[in-house]
């Protein structure tokens, strides 16, 4: 069982609720919404959906409607990050409630920090009760500018954690937060701030600074030391640089120097700025303890064995695979930081010994939080090959690998053009055991990698491509096919590769893949059979057969889909061409030709002298010679030892099975069906009954004008059938899917 691809009752119910919260709910006066029965939810339920709606992004100013129910959906901790908010929805659905923690980072609308200030300063109980705010991402005012200020941070007396990182946060604002009485914990990374002076405001209570990425800082490094230094109750300290530069003053160092400076530190992050040395650092720990992390990335410092990041003391930096695990936890949403991780990270795992699911789901957050970022989406998908190659996939979660391919898949949606990308998420998706056995979309993986390959000259990248399509193409339910099928720039993609190989008269892996594809595309597909017919793929095949004639294998493959073609009753007349029932014949009757190839040759003239669909219309000698031809090479077929096909239904037989088709063509199609039946009898046994195709043998079986050779061949497969000692089944209970031809 692969544990890790099992979700808790609660989460598969929050799930359920967020995709069908429109059918539960009943739409009020002012538009939001309302669950038509809503019990009594408990307050960390209630906490959790909400914030499952916004990971889901069903939250919006009609759906957060729910949340007025007061009575039956109490709030404590609302997330409501990267939603579609206006400030009008949010103040009255969220702030009645007692709201102790708010995460508002990087919502998706107008609304600005001062709404969210004015709507929570204007609810008492929220005034009052909250303790933890995060407006990550936000625009500090609106359209007026400071004019639409209409409350201040110092209202928020209880506030003891806020977070407002990468905001346009000026120094102005900065005084006012720190008047605030129990503010302990602050992040301003990536502001506008340019003088840190105001913390000296809330020096006896601050406990936790970050400030990493402060590009617009004008300080000079003594006086900003003498500001750090102040602030004496610190225990975590960032001041992390994302441009990762030279440390050209010595901040860091005077810092580290210092005597005395921050006693209580347990956390300090200096990640990015260069040149700081390992004696100094360690100087610097050895009297501090209690240290349990330290950030190093980027800075030349953390070989020394005292910085290893195995014991207590947590490292991020680069000098072992311990240190880049820890900066990926830490930095998922820093990206110049993940960017140089996981530069590092690849030439720690070029030679994996074993899985590594854990460090997987670390490279796939970073992948996740920077979706739109050239830099770490190419060093990222590199990793990944890393961690999946070969045998390495085989041990991890299916789940987790399933999930890391979504995100492949979305990386090269993102990056169309990027070669180098399109490669490296390739080179993954080339394994059977993905390809197969992974839980993902494979019919919007196909479609996607269909698009994308009209971009690429490359025949590396070509070739992949096609791999990956003819095998996902082989796993799609008939549904999927048929919706794929209906996609006409598919069937010229893959018929252009063809033609491109056969001009050169080569015979390789991409040829074959792509014919193959082809073949998968057009099963039981009349839509992609047509769109094979208008793109003059029966041109193509016609000169393909000719030139390839001693190629076997092609000869399967161009045969398997001009048999899908003549299942298609309204395109058989596109087949009845005199040259090409005259090769096809040769085929069947040749004894050098292999039964793959004569198997598909007698299909296609089965189909074409059925007395179903159009008449014939060539050489009434030719029609007596296919007819006789099929009835003798059919007897004289043996069966081989390999699984040369498989199906989904036998409904394509049935009609070739009826008692006024000639004996050739009922002797193809019952070798087919007993073939299969002897190579899997279970499942195909199973088929024939459920289909009602055993009812259909034994008319044939009992019908006097039926030949005693097709009596035969039916009579051997009703005693594979008995031996299975079947009983009915339901329509429902078995299915088959074909495998890649």
């Amino acid at each position: 069982m692969d544990e890790q691809s099992c979700s808790s009752l609660t989460d598969i119910s929050l799930e359920w609720v967020c995709h069908n919260v429109e059918v539960l709910c009943v739409a009020q006066e002012d538009g939001s919404l309302q669950f038509r029965h809503c019990p009594l939810f408990p307050q960390e339920l209630a906490d959790q959906l909400l914030h499952r709606m916004a990971d889901e992004g069903v939250l919006n100013d009609r759906t957060i409607g729910i949340f007025k129910n007061l009575e039956h959906l109490r709030l404590q901790r609302a997330y409501i990050q990267s939603s579609h908010l206006s400030a009008e929805a949010f103040r009255l659905a969220l702030c009645p409630h007692k709201l102790q923690e708010l995460n508002a980072s990087h919502i998706h609308s107008d609304i600005t920090i001062s709404d969210v200030l004015h709507s929570i300063t204007s609810s008492k109980v929220c005034r009052q009760g909250l303790q933890t705010l995060l407006m990550n991402g936000l625009h500090l005012y609106g359209e007026a500018g400071e004019e639409s200020l209409q409350a201040c941070f110092s209202m928020l007396r209880s506030l003891k954690k806020l977070s407002l990182a990468w905001t346009d946060l000026d120094d102005k604002s900065l005084e006012d937060i720190c008047t605030m009485p129990m503010l302990e914990s602050l992040d301003i990374s990536g502001t506008n701030i340019t003088d840190l002076t105001p913390l000296l405001s809330c020096d006896s209570r601050l406990r936790s600074l970050t400030a990493h990425g402060l590009q617009k800082l004008d300080m000079p490094s003594s006086s900003l030391i003498l500001v750090l230094s102040k602030l004496q109750l610190l225990r975590h300290l960032d001041i992390s640089n994302d441009k990762l530069v030279m440390d050209g003053d010595n901040l860091v160092q005077q810092l580290l120097e210092r005597p005395g400076i921050l006693p209580h530190l347990v956390s300090l992050d200096v990640s990015g700025w260069r040149g700081v040395s390992d004696a100094t650092i360690q100087a610097f720990v050895e009297v501090r303890p209690d240290m349990r992390f330290i950030g190093l990335l980027a800075t030349g410092a953390g070989g020394s064995e005292l910085l290893c990041g195995d014991g207590n003391l947590k490292v991020a930096g680069e000098s072992n695979l311990t240190q880049l695990c820890e900066a990926l936890r830490r930095y998922s949403d820093r990206e110049s930081f993940i960017r140089e991780v996981l530069t590092h990270l690849y030439s720690h795992t070029s030679d994996m010994e074993g899985p590594q699911p854990n460090i997987l789901k670390l490279v796939l957050a970073g992948m996740q939080h920077h979706t739109n970022s050239l830099h770490v989406q190419l060093v990222a998908t590199a990793c990944v090959f890393n961690l999946t190659v070969q045998e390495l996939v085989l041990e991890l979660p299916l789940h987790l690998v399933g999930t890391v391919v979504q995100q492949l898949l979305t990386a090269m949606k993102n990056f169309p053009n990027h070669e180098q990308l399109q490669k490296n998420c390739l080179l993954t998706l080339c394994s059977d055991h993905i390809l197969q056995v992974v839980p993902f979309d494979r019919y919007e993986a196909a479609k996607l990698i269909m698009m994308l390959l009209g971009n690429q000259e490359d025949q590396t990248v070509q070739r992949m491509a096609v791999a990956v399509v003819s095998i996902l193409v082989s796993k799609l339910s008939t549904e999927e096919i048929s919706e794929l099928g209906a996609e006409a720039f598919i069937m010229k993609q893959l018929l252009s590769i063809v033609q491109q190989k056969a001009s050169l008269g080569v015979v390789d892996s991409t040829l074959k893949f792509a014919l193959s594809a082809l073949w998968n595309l057009t099963d039981e597909t009349p839509t992609a059979c047509r769109h094979f017919i208008q793109c003059q793929g029966l041109e193509l095949y016609m000169e393909l057969l000719e030139s390839y004639y001693s190629e076997f294998s092609i000869q399967q493959k161009l045969l398997g889909l001009l048999n899908n073609v003549a299942e298609v009753e309204d395109l058989r007349m596109e087949l009845m061409n005199e040259d090409l029932v005259e090769y096809i014949l040769t085929l069947l009757i040749n004894p050098v030709v292999e039964v793959d190839v004569s198997y598909f040759a007698g299909g296609i003239l089965a189909h074409l002298i059925s007395v179903r669909g159009p008449a014939w219309d060539l050489d009434a000698e030719l029609h007596c010679t296919v007819q006789e031809k099929l009835h003798s090479s059919v007897l004289s077929w043996s069966s081989p030892e390999h699984a040369m096909v498989s199906y989904r239904t036998f409904q394509p037989f049935y009609p070739l099975l009826h008692v006024s088709q000639c004996s050739g063509v009922q002797l193809w199609a019952l070798w087919a069906i007993r073939f299969v039946c002897s190579q899997n009898a279970p499942q195909y046994c199973s088929m024939l009954q459920t289909e009602g195709g055993t009812d259909i043998l034994r008319v044939l079986s009992t019908h006097p004008d039926t030949h005693s050779d097709v009596k035969c061949l039916v009579e051997n497969i009703l005693k594979i059938l008995e031996r299975q000692d079947l009983h009915p089944v339901s329509p429902g209970s078995t299915s088959a899917n074909i495998t890649l031809h």
